[in-house]
């Protein structure tokens, strides 16, 4: 048996900066479906998770090699932080339009009716969509994550509480003001959920 699947996280870390290659490969063993379950908790697909989860390690390794790993967190939660902050940016770069219902039970874009899907119309459209996406990434980092969990990866509030490590009362409270900002932030923008808006 390899003597370096006796140490310890931060051992093999030390180790594996220093040069030794298997060090880092007993870190793969020991926390990859870990790492693997937090990604799919969030994105659902298990083709999509394995590819996050290498880029989690590749992360790691630059990270590592770089000299900016800190010491004083466990390997085992920063890694799992990182492949969490990949599975949420997957999504962010994803540009799929979810349907979010805001805190007074309106929807972002059930009133966007266009009478034909024009070239011009549509454009509007995925502007909205894009400005959106920019207000939703300026929200606090907790409120933004459960609203990505939530209306991009479709995740109930039992996951996103799982995926994030609160309770659902928690992950429920948070979803609140993330709505209640967005509403805030799209009435100071101009983005409006009114189809007046866009008629002449």
């Amino acid at each position: 048996m390899n003597k370096t699947t006796q140490l310890s996280d931060s051992a093999l870390v030390s180790l594996y900066i220093a040069g030794n290659e298997n060090a880092f490969e007993q870190l793969v063993t020991r926390h990859k479906n870990k790492v693997f379950t937090t990604i799919l908790l969030i994105v659902k697909d298990t083709y999509t998770a394995e590819d996050l989860m290498q880029d989690a390690f590749i992360k790691a390794v630059h990270t590592m090699k770089g000299g900016r790993y800190n010491e004083e967190g466990k390997f085992s939660s920063w890694i799992c932080r990182i492949a969490h902050n990949l599975a949420i940016d997957f999504f962010r770069k994803e540009k799929r339009s979810p349907m979010i219902t805001l805190e007074d039970g309106s929807n972002v874009f059930n009133t966007l009716s266009f009478s034909e899907d024009s070239a011009e119309s549509l454009q509007i459209k995925e502007d909205t969509h894009a400005r959106l996406r920019e207000l939703i990434q300026a929200l606090p980092q907790a409120q933004r994550e459960v609203l990505m969990m939530r209306h991009y990866a479709d995740m109930s509030f039992q996951e996103i509480a799982e995926a994030t490590g609160v309770s659902i009362n928690t992950a429920l409270g948070r979803m609140r003001y993330a709505l209640i900002n967005l509403r805030k932030k799209m009435q100071h923008n101009d983005i409006t959920y009114d189809k007046n808006l866009y008629s002449e």
